[in-house]
């Protein structure tokens, strides 16, 4: 079992080794579902942590329909990466009728050798995850990260099954979204995956004691003074909860709730 924490600081890096991850996925504004990190962000990464690191592909937010000069940026990017000391790659796209770009994400993940690629979730905003397969298959990437097109993975076990039943031994299909010690066992048993991709953030406000509440940098409300942060203690709960001889307990449950935390 292989357990993949999401993280975009330092801070949260030496939290995710110590807590017992195998490998990190480094990203920058995971408010908007990850972006590449800075070239400062990844060396500083890799001088902290021994555990794996793969490094986010993702020159914005926003779908994964990309013009020709954001697939420019995405190349010189991974060649920074590789240069960093990354230890995979993290990409995907899609387009414009939202299927896999197969010519161009083939290109990135040959760029990428020797290092691994998961395609991640843009698979789950294509019109079937499960048929997409076999064009993710045809890029070369080694991995797929996916919540079975779902907002949850807890509510999309039975397509994340069918993904896994599809690809054999040719793809590794990796779990995440909604991911925490009271979903892994359940979703390990429905699925058969075993790869999970967590976040696990806790969010905790800002040590500035002087506030201007009515200026902000950015679009979201109430943003300026809150900070996330992964913690060893959860992902040490996680490790435990997917190491449990209690995996078996059934997946029924699991799909009957939504869970608060990623």
């Amino acid at each position: 079992m292989q357990l993949e924490i999401c993280i975009d600081s330092v801070e949260s890096a030496i939290a995710a080794e110590r807590g017992g991850a195998d490998r990190v996925e480094l990203c920058s504004d995971l408010l908007e579902g990850g972006i590449t990190p800075s070239a400062g962000l990844i060396a500083a990464v890799r001088q902290n942590i021994r555990i794996g690191i793969f490094v986010m592909i993702r020159p914005r937010g926003g779908d994964f329909c990309y013009t020709e000069a954001e697939f420019a940026v995405m190349q010189e990017d991974i060649r920074h990466a590789r240069n960093l000391g990354a230890d995979g790659l993290v990409l995907g796209i899609l387009n414009e009728e939202a299927g896999v770009d197969i010519a161009r994400t083939a290109a990135l993940v040959r760029l990428a050798e020797p290092l691994p690629v998961t395609f991640h979730r843009a698979i789950d905003m294509t019109r079937d995850p499960v048929s997409a397969l076999e064009a993710v298959k045809e890029t070369g990437a080694r991995r797929v990260l996916t919540s079975g097109g779902a907002e949850r993975v807890t509510e999309g076990l039975d397509t994340v099954a069918r993904m896994v039943a599809a690809t054999g031994n040719t793809l590794t299909v990796m779990a995440g979204s909604g991911i925490n010690p009271k979903t892994i066992a359940a979703v390990a048993a429905a699925t058969g995956v075993t790869e999970f991709h967590a976040a696990l953030r806790t969010s905790f406000s800002s040590p500035v004691r002087f506030r201007k509440e009515d200026v902000t940098m950015g679009d979201l409300p109430d943003r300026e003074y809150q900070r996330f942060v992964v913690e060893e203690e959860r992902v040490r709960a996680l490790r435990a909860a997917l190491e449990s001889p209690d995996r078996e307990r059934g997946a029924s449950t699991v799909s009957r709730s939504r869970p608060q935390e990623n």
